[in-house]
């Protein structure tokens, strides 16, 4: 059975919104669209590379998934990692709001809580999750991820849309591997260790 993953761009304090560009969600007033790409660069290139590698099939929210589609179906270099993965895989939109959707191999899911579990029984490798802000919080408040990959830039924002909200339980996290592109972006790999412990420095 595959296990779901979690790729996710952040900066310092938290924030996942609009990294690719100005425009791209501007809910809530984000004003700061496009705060990933002076940092991008080869060593983050060959990162999403191999992540993408991994793949057998995708599911995203509603407006990562309107992003994607209309940008990827547009890159049609079949030797293109990324495109050529998310043009041909299978694609599964989380959403309230619609069910229908025209990008080749796309799927709604109406309950993603009682339908990720078959879906990942369909798949031997990895059903990823990009983005997709509010299906990450429920996701994580349902303790539903298996591993995280988290790019964290450093760039602080002080708004905008975070990975884990109010409603994230908490929760251990191993630290599986880690690493630094030639910009200063941390790329860490967590898995899941467990319910929360803690301890007390006091001297009484």
């Amino acid at each position: 059975m595959a296990e779901l993953t979690m790729t996710t761009f952040l900066t310092l304090d938290g924030v996942m919104q609009a990294p690719g560009g100005p425009g791209e969600d501007e809910s809530g007033g984000f004003p700061h669209g496009g705060w990933l790409v002076p940092h991008f660069d080869d060593d983050m290139g060959k990162t999403m590379d191999e992540v993408f590698s991994k793949a057998d099939a995708f599911l995203l929210g509603r407006t990562t998934y309107d992003i994607f589609a209309a940008y990827w179906p547009r890159i049609t270099d079949p030797n293109d990692p990324i495109a050529s993965k998310l043009n041909s895989l299978p694609k599964y939109v989380a959403s309230r709001t619609r069910t229908t959707f025209t990008w080749s191999g796309t799927s709604h899911v109406r309950d993603v809580v009682k339908e990720i579990v078959e879906i990942k029984k369909r798949y031997p490798r990895e059903v990823q999750v990009h983005g997709s802000c509010g299906l990450a919080q429920t996701l994580i408040e349902k303790d539903l991820i298996d591993e995280y990959r988290l790019l964290t830039f450093p760039v602080v924002l002080g708004t905008g849309k975070k990975l884990f909200g109010a409603g994230a339980v908490p929760a251990m996290l191993k630290l599986v591997r880690s690493g630094t592109t030639s910009t200063g972006v941390v790329v860490s790999v967590y898995r899941r260790a467990g319910s929360l412990k803690t301890g007390s420095f006091a001297l009484d």
